[in-house]
């Protein structure tokens, strides 16, 4: 059975609870070779959210991302 916990003692998890934290910028490229830049909102088991500059957000499944940046 997966687990459903979120589980802070994952240093990806604990970096990215310091971005939202800090409000910092990020680069966010996908397996599909897109850019996503913009600001991380919140993130769950699954999804990663940012929000860029027009106030929009856009959710993210974590298995679609190559990598992230701060910026």
């Amino acid at each position: 059975m997966p687990t459903t916990e979120f589980d802070t003692s994952l240093p990806s998890i604990r970096q990215l609870q310091e971005l939202i934290k800090e409000k910092a910028e990020i680069e966010l490229k996908l397996v599909t070779g897109d850019l996503l830049q913009g600001k991380v909102c919140w993130q769950d088991q699954n999804c990663v959210c940012i929000v860029d500059d027009y106030k929009r957000q856009t959710t993210i499944w974590k298995q679609a991302i190559a990598y992230y940046q701060p910026k």
